[in-house]
């Protein structure tokens, strides 16, 4: 396949993935009736409105996409990303119609998607308009499935709600933080993951759940100021 098949192929299905959840009811959180074991709260699951985020991604990422197409020679390094992040765009064009009624193979999914798109990032070349947008997608996607593996470790009744939060958060923040220093300039990875620990913040201080709200917050500050950190040591 030619360079410039490749980039249509990504541009149609970056425009797909942002078509699929029109075609569906949309999703804001899994349906806990899922579930065998049901939870009356999710510790792990942002706030409903942290999930508009999407409209950024995909915005992002069809911009990005059809600017690799039209102006190639001004995104060399897009080929590089084409075919970890086409099979992430693939799934993901499945994945909510998926996750309205099997959150277990969603999360199969999920765990696929998020690799695909952090091996993209590593992969991008230093041009912003190549690593912004798959950046904010990578970084969503890396706590996307720290809430996923969370919810369904609980609905299966493997752990209880609070001690599965607890675990897949410390789970996303040592992924992120690792990912963050490969590539400590992509600050819309670091973004991503923000934005779903502040959603998971305010959905835990409706619910007074302390303990989750001082671990994200404590994740927020890490990644916030991992700039200045990696300076720090950088001067040592």
């Amino acid at each position: 396949m030619s360079d410039r098949t490749t980039r249509l192929v990504v541009l149609l299905l970056a425009l797909a993935f942002a078509v699929s959840p029109f075609l569906s009811s949309g999703f804001g959180g899994f349906d806990a009736e899922s579930f065998p074991v049901q939870a009356e709260h999710w510790p792990a699951q942002p706030a409903g409105w942290a999930f508009s985020i999407w409209g950024v991604i995909y915005l992002g990422l069809i911009l990005a996409a059809a600017w690799a197409v039209w102006r190639p020679q001004a995104m060399p390094g897009w080929g590089r990303t084409a075919w970890p992040l086409g099979l992430s765009l693939l799934i993901g064009t499945f994945w909510v119609e998926v996750a309205m009624g099997s959150p277990l193979v969603a999360t199969a999914m999920i765990l696929v998607m998020a690799p695909a798109a952090i091996i993209a990032l590593l992969r991008a070349g230093p041009d912003w308009r190549t690593w912004a947008p798959i950046g904010l997608y990578a970084g969503w996607l890396t706590a996307a499935s720290g809430v996923a593996v969370s919810v369904v470790a609980t609905g299966y009744g493997l752990l209880s709600a609070q001690t599965a939060a607890v675990a897949l958060i410390l789970c996303v923040l040592i992924a992120a933080l690792a990912v963050a220093a490969a590539r400590p300039r992509v600050w819309t990875y670091r973004a991503g993951v923000i934005w779903a620990l502040f959603g998971v913040i305010v959905a835990n201080s409706a619910a007074h759940d302390w303990l989750i709200v001082a671990i994200c917050g404590a994740g927020i500050a890490l990644l916030a100021l991992f700039d200045r950190f990696t300076a720090s040591f950088g001067a040592r």
